[in-house]
């Protein structure tokens, strides 16, 4: 990276830094529902109307995934655009050491596996809050690994570092090295769990094919061939906003099946496809991948 590269990465990270404090301060002492007002109000139209390519991802998400009616997934994607930055903003309301509560049906299912002695794969995606899960899903007797991109401003990586380290959980930070991958490798060796998005595919050309949302998808092969080489349980979980201090985890056991590592790796991502879409048909405003994932338009850009 040249010197002005430098610069101006450090100065676009110190604008971010201080973007971040001020929303921090301002969840503090304004009650949620008057900044989700402001923010749907007065932020959300000019994002869409200047965001162009992420609108139009949602729209025909809406459009042709849902099959709503063109008012209808207009009025889908504003809402879920809304519902984006509701999120942002609880994230920084954590920050500030605010409390939401949480519906886990199925938390003896994840009980057992933080129970035990060896290591498990969990499976999110970028659907509802996954992030908000590793401040109530405490793991007392193993640690929790969670993926994380190295990149974000540091604000938010000095408090995720502060909660995560009063709950047991550890940050893996995702870098251009590959690094992460030994970090991945040992945490599992050591009996510990992983958290990884299994729902993008980052340039990588090891993908497969998946049935999801009526149309043939790709996902990347790395987090289930993890879970199959090792013959380890694996959970898909996924955190969605239910109110304005209420979110309900929703935690299935996906199952191995049977064959070379390859098939079973295959099984793992049917199973989680099955239960990511049935999340998504319930709740499609909290699906946020803005970007043409279902290449609806031709395209393969992922980012």
């Amino acid at each position: 990276m040249t010197e002005g590269k430098k610069q101006e990465w450090k100065g676009r990270t110190a604008g971010a830094d201080w973007m971040h404090r001020a929303s921090i301060f301002i969840v503090r002492f304004i009650p949620l529902p008057l900044v989700y007002t402001f923010v749907s109000v007065f932020v959300i139209p000019w994002c869409m109307l200047f965001n162009h390519k992420g609108y139009l991802a949602i729209w025909f998400f809406m459009r042709k995934r849902m099959k709503y009616s063109r008012i209808k997934s207009f009025w889908m994607t504003y809402i879920n655009h809304c519902r984006f930055a509701e999120i942002i903003i609880d994230r920084f309301y954590i920050y500030s050491g605010g409390r939401f509560n949480f519906d886990i049906p199925e938390s003896d299912i994840y009980k057992k596996h933080a129970q035990d002695a060896a290591g498990f794969v969990i499976l999110s995606a970028h659907v509802g809050n996954y992030e908000i899960a590793g401040y109530e899903l405490v793991a007392e007797r193993k640690k929790f690994n969670a993926l994380v991109y190295a990149n974000e401003a540091q604000v938010v990586m000095n408090n995720r570092q502060r909660l995560f380290a009063g709950n047991n959980l550890n940050m893996i930070l995702v870098r251009d090295d590959m690094s992460h991958l030994f970090e991945i490798n040992n945490a599992l060796a050591c009996g510990e769990s992983v958290s990884i998005p299994a729902d993008r595919v980052f340039g990588s050309p090891r993908t497969v094919s998946v049935s999801f949302m009526g149309r043939k998808s790709e996902l990347p092969l790395g987090p289930f061939a993890i879970a199959a080489q090792r013959e380890l349980s694996v959970l898909s979980i996924h955190v969605i906003k239910t109110g304005v201090y209420h979110y309900a985890v929703s935690i299935r056991e996906l199952s191995q099946g049977e064959g070379s590592i390859k098939q079973r790796a295959a099984h793992i991502a049917k199973e989680y496809a099955a239960h990511l879409e049935a999340v998504v048909r319930g709740h499609p405003e909290q699906w946020f991948n803005y970007f043409d994932f279902f290449n609806e338009n031709g395209h393969t850009e992922n980012s």
